[in-house]
């Protein structure tokens, strides 16, 4: 018999249709009275799968006493209530490094979108403002301080990529890298203001919970621009918006945000704010990769080998 599953919400068609080939799957987010449902399949259920965003909470992990594993499709865990897996000795699986490449890839995407007026140009020539004279200059990438908030896998592949455009790094974490050839500050708000952009790459959780606050915001300053990959609440959204209605921040380019998918129409409305709708790892290569290392941990799990991935 297959083993039997959850899937807290929809995923990834090609994901979900393996998970649903390779297990008996269960649907909760299509059951109209969640509690029941999984009071039905209590006894049932060994696994979980769950995409990063829509989490898995405490009350789905307690509702099902013969739970054996969470496998999360992504590399953020901020959403599962890791607390209570480990309460219950319950291993909790993502997908770190398939979702490195593009999701740095997107960062650099949003510096060159906003110091390069990439999408401001896109919507001035569509205006027809071109025939009435050039769009205001941006500024180069080269030789410009990029400072980067959490210098892990995803943190290193944006300075990887920066220092291919000729900029200069430094970094800010829990701890220096030794190995890590850039600047180091133990704290946020020196890192902006040596920085002329900063990146943010390091974990959500209530661990970074507005990690980036006004201070650290007005620190980076009139002339700067703040990037964020990583998670929405690791900014303070409120003095974001403030910072940059005042001219105390420079711009902005959004991946994330703090209450996806609703966005702040204040940022919505600035011509200085690049956004996109969490797309970080939001390729068909990517998003595969993703979906298949989440079923190959369930399957290792269920065969009684080591899983691929554990969070530690």
């Amino acid at each position: 018999m297959k083993p039997e599953i959850v899937i807290i919400g929809p995923m990834y068609p090609p994901t979900q249709a393996r998970l649903e080939a390779e297990f008996t799957a269960h649907r909760l987010w299509e059951a109209p009275d969640q509690a029941p449902f999984l009071q039905r399949l209590a006894e049932r259920v060994r696994g979980v799968a769950v995409y990063a965003l829509h989490g898995c909470p405490a009350w789905v992990i307690e509702a099902l006493p013969r739970l054996e594993i969470i496998a999360c499709m992504g590399i953020g865990v901020d959403k599962v209530d890791l607390a209570c897996a480990r309460a219950r000795g319950i291993p909790v699986t993502n997908t770190p490094d398939v979702v490195t490449e593009d999701t740095a890839d997107i960062a650099l995407g949003l510096m060159l979108a906003v110091e390069r007026h990439l999408v401001e140009g896109d919507r001035f020539v569509r205006r027809g403002d071109w025939l009435n004279g050039e769009l205001s200059f941006g500024r180069a990438m080269r030789r410009r301080k990029l400072g980067i908030i959490g210098l892990g896998r995803i943190g290193s592949a944006i300075a990887t990529r920066a220092t291919a455009f000729g900029m200069e790094i430094g970094y800010q974490g829990p701890r220096r890298k030794p190995e890590a050839p850039y600047r180091y500050f133990a704290d946020p708000v020196g890192l902006a203001a040596w920085s002329e952009i900063i990146a943010v790459a390091c974990p959500g959780g209530e661990a970074t919970r507005n990690l980036v606050n006004r201070a650290v915001i007005e620190a980076l300053g009139p002339e700067g621009t703040l990037v964020n990959i990583a998670r929405g609440s690791i900014i303070d959204e409120a003095a974001l918006v403030a910072a940059l209605q005042s001219g105390k921040l420079g711009g902005a380019g959004l991946d994330v945000y703090a209450d996806e998918p609703r966005v702040p129409k204040a940022l919505i409305a600035m011509d200085n704010v690049v956004l996109s709708p969490h797309i970080g790892s939001g390729t068909d290569d990517t998003r595969r990769a993703m979906g298949d290392l989440t079923v190959d941990n369930l399957l290792a799990h269920f065969a009684g080998l080591p899983l691929l991935t554990p969070v530690g």
